[in-house]
């Protein structure tokens, strides 16, 4: 149906990776969604990012090759679902808000949480390589937004300046 996005995609400024991501269709299973809603996570400047503080376990593999999932829970309830962006060693991502569900059409997927729950999204899906995935992957099938909006992230403490929350 649409092309598989390669790690030269993911591998770029984390602003302009999140705004591209828009439209695209995130695969897993037998589970699509268009990509409407994001949030870019800076660690070198971001101090609501994981990795603002340095790598940990939890966060090594925001620190690793873009184009790789980041999955983590909060809260005791909910799974978030990020993807790895930059270059080896940078501690960026970007968070997957909301999609529009296509397949099956039903689904509430308004949210981080949310989507996750749809889409079955969970910490076993941690460090999942999106470029060479077979079934859990973010592929290109030439939707482009006519009007992106942005405002500023949704349920951080720290950071609050930074307007990377984008959607359509």
């Amino acid at each position: 149906m649409g092309k598989k996005l390669t790690r030269s995609f993911f591998n770029r400024p984390t602003i302009e990776v999140a705004k591209d991501l828009l439209g695209k269709y995130l695969i897993k299973g037998n589970f699509v969604g268009e990509i409407n809603e994001v949030e870019a996570y800076d660690g070198a400047i971001d101090p609501a990012c994981h990795s603002f503080n340095g790598k940990t376990k939890r966060t090594e593999v925001m620190f690793g090759k873009p184009g790789v999932s980041y999955v983590y829970f909060i809260y005791g309830m909910y799974h978030c679902f990020n993807v790895v962006t930059e270059k080896k060693g940078n501690g960026c991502a970007v968070l997957i808000r909301g999609v529009k569900p296509i397949s099956p059409t039903n689904l509430k997927t308004n949210g981080p949480g949310k989507l996750c729950r749809a889409f079955n999204i969970t910490k076993k899906d941690n460090c999942i390589d999106l470029c060479t995935s077979k079934n859990f992957y973010i592929e290109d099938r030439k939707v482009i937004p006519k009007i992106i909006k942005t405002s500023k992230r949704i349920g951080i403490n720290k950071g609050k300046n930074f307007e990377w929350r984008f959607y359509y």
